[in-house]
This record gives C-alpha cells, sequence and structure tokens, in this order.
C-alpha cells in the first residue's frame, strides 16, 4: 500500500517541485532579489525606512497583510489567466506584481521585529520556515536540484566555449557580440522595409 501511495503521489511531488524550482531560482533569485536591491538602492525607500521603523506596529501589520494579500492574488489571477489561454496577460500581471513582491519583502525586513512581535504571525513565519525546511530535504527536491545545478554547469562550459570560438575583443564578452549582431541585423531588415 506504501508503494502504491509512493508512486501515486511522486508526479505531484515532482510537479510542485518544479514549481518551486521554477519560483526559487529563476523568478525569485533572478528577477524579484535584483528588483528588491534596486528598490533598496533608491534614496525614496532609505527615507521611507526612517518613516516605516517609526510607525505603530499594528498599522505596519494592516500594510503588510494588504500588500501581501494583493500581492498573492495576482499571482492565483496570473496563474487563472494563463490556464485560461490569455498567456500574455498572465504574464504581465505576474511581471507587474514582482516590483510590489520586493517591496512587500523589504517591508517585512525593515518592519521584522515589530511583525514578529504578534504571536499569531510568529508562529505561522515559523511554520512556514519549518515547511520550506522539510521542502527542501525531501529526495525529490535534492535530485532535482542536483539535476539543475548539472545542467547551469554544462550551460556554463558550453557558453565558455562558445566565447573562445569567437574572436575576442578588449572588453567583449559573445553576449555583447550576440545583441550587437542582433541590433545590426534588425536595422538591415528595418532598413529594407523602408524601401
Amino acid at each position: 500500500m506504501k508503494k502504491l501511495l509512493y508512486r501515486i503521489t511522486l508526479p505531484l511531488q515532482y510537479l510542485l517541485v518544479f514549481l518551486f524550482i521554477v519560483f526559487e531560482e529563476f523568478i525569485w533569485e533572478g528577477i524579484a532579489v535584483p528588483v528588491g536591491e534596486y528598490l533598496r538602492s533608491l534614496r525614496l525607500l532609505q527615507a521611507l525606512e526612517h518613516v516605516v521603523r517609526r510607525m505603530n506596529r499594528y498599522l505596519i501589520l494592516v500594510l503588510f497583510v494588504l500588500l501581501f494579500g494583493g500581492v498573492e492574488l495576482a499571482g492565483v489571477t496570473a496563474g487563472v489567466l494563463v490556464v485560461q489561454g490569455m498567456v500574455l496577460s498572465g504574464l504581465l500581471l505576474y511581471g507587474l506584481k514582482i516590483p510590489i513582491a520586493a517591496f512587500t519583502f523589504w517591508l517585512f525586513g525593515v518592519s521584522r521585529e515589530k511583525l514578529l512581535s504578534f504571536p499569531w504571525f510568529h508562529w505561522t513565519y515559523e511554520r512556514i520556515l519549518t515547511l520550506f525546511d522539510w521542502f527542501k530535504a525531501t529526495d525529490v527536491y535534492r535530485h532535482s536540484m542536483r539535476a539543475l545545478r548539472n545542467v547551469k554547469t554544462r550551460f556554463r562550459r558550453l557558453w565558455s566555449k562558445l566565447e573562445g570560438i569567437f574572436p575576442q575583443k578588449e572588453g567583449s564578452s559573445l553576449l555583447r557580440r550576440l545583441q550587437a549582431l542582433y541590433r545590426r541585423i534588425r536595422e538591415r531588415l528595418r532598413r529594407n522595409r523602408l524601401r
């Protein structure tokens, strides 16, 4: 019976791990973290940080819950739009939610002590961290992460080989050369259309 249950839940585990990796590796690490770092570098947010630190903890909680709820609702709505075939609308909505999510997590970072002073919030936060730790300890997750690391390593090797094939100019990378080539081709096509 255990083996049957395992075989039934295994595809679901892989699906959840896939979604988690896409979110964590590509969306969070690749987009949201850089957006968050950019936001933190803005003088406006640096000034806002002082205001947030002086705010009442209840006001911070309401602001955080509203932002977090809005971001999650936007994510679910984006997923529903994609499933309904409105892929561009779904991706656009998801893309628009990323800066708001980065701001929301910035707010959490700035007001963490005040938010965690609510016992229910602290309990929920600890349970979420425990759930993530459990999830990352599963065999499916660890196997998938090893496979992803192997793919990344192979891609880096391939990329460095490609860079070695093309003649190097001082301070130039393959990516910049490919971008310049793309721009030249696009410009020629545009000029040909105007004739």
